[in-house]
Parts: C-alpha cells; structure tokens; sequence
C-alpha cells in the first residue's frame, strides 16, 4: 500500500468514525485528505471498492496490534494475559476511538455486503492461526471456541464503552473475571 492510499484510506476511517456510513462520500474523503476532489474517485472507482479498501486498512491495523499484544506475552500467564488485552481494549476506545468506531460501522455495512464478510471471514481465520495456540498455552480446553468467546467479549465491552462511555472504564477487571470461564468453555 503506498502512501497516498494510505492517506486516503485513513481519511475515510476518520469520516467513517467520525460522521457515519452515510457521510462516506468520495467527495468527503477527499475533503478530509486535503486533496483535490476525484482523488478518491480516481483511486476507489465505487464505494464498494471504498469500502473494501478502508475494511482492509482497518484489518491491518487491527493484525498489528493484535501481533503487538501476543508479543508482549511472554512468559504468558492468565493476569498478563487480562492486563495485556485490557490496555489494548483501553487504547481502542480511547486514542484509537475514532478507527474503533470506523471498524463497528464498517462491520455493519459487512452485513449486507458478502465481499465484506469474506474480508472478516478470512482475517479472522488468519487471527485464529496464531491466537488458538496463544489460548492452548493459556491453557484453553478448546483454543477455538474460547478464541471465538473472547472475542465476543472483546467487541461487547468496547460497543458498551462506545455507545455509552464510563469514564472508569476498565476493561481488564471484566476480562479477568471471564477469562477463567472462557478458558474452559466447552465449544457448542
């Protein structure tokens, strides 16, 4: 991805995350880059390319910091495990607050767009590759479905603290208190 794609994806995700799915407007992420109008255009000709284009940004920046997290993880334990993930889930929606929101409604958009879902699907799969032997070492009896809890806990906390922001907002108490059980769900 070369610089000026960047610029302009990063620009979609800050009219995504700021203004909604109804204010991406090629004219809008143009505005918002500082570019000339039909950039956007030139580069993402519908807004389907758009959005697959802004989806695959934000995948990107999601693996990173994902990457980041199972870095930091060594020797892994279940408390720096909870800490490690809290902070990330902190950061999310905080400083990064503004792509979080562009991820949830791009996910939206996702639901009625297949070439979308099989963007997630494959991501997501990709994620699992490194995550479920993460959660094997955490000591998960089905690295797979506590893959799949976890990040149903990942999203519902930050949905809640984005919809309704707690100011004492702290992600790593609730996941802590879960993460025993998702470690030894049984899949179903």
């Amino acid at each position: 991805m070369d610089a000026r794609q960047r610029q302009l994806l990063d620009a979609a995700i800050t009219v995504l995350g700021t203004r909604g799915t109804r204010h991406l407007t090629h004219r809008a992420v143009d505005e918002q880059a500082g570019l000339p109008i039909g950039s956007t255009s030139n580069r993402y000709r519908t807004r389907e390319s758009l959005l697959a284009g802004v989806l695959t940004r934000i995948l990107d920046t999601e693996t990173s910091a994902w990457t980041h997290l199972a870095a930091n993880l060594h020797p892994i334990d279940t408390d720096t495990f909870a800490t490690t993930l809290g902070a990330l889930v902190h950061e999310l929606t905080t400083t990064g607050r503004t792509r979080t929101l562009a991820r949830l409604a791009i996910f939206t958009e996702a639901a009625h767009q297949p070439a979308l879902q099989q963007q997630i699907a494959h991501r997501q799969q990709d994620l699992a590759t490194w995550a479920t032997p993460l959660l094997a070492a955490l000591g998960a009896h089905h690295p797979a479905t506590a893959l799949r809890l976890l990040l149903a806990l990942v999203d519902g906390l930050l949905n809640n603290q984005l919809a309704n922001p707690d100011p004492a907002f702290d992600p790593t108490a609730a996941i802590a208190t879960v993460l025993p059980a998702v470690l030894t769900a049984q899949p179903g």
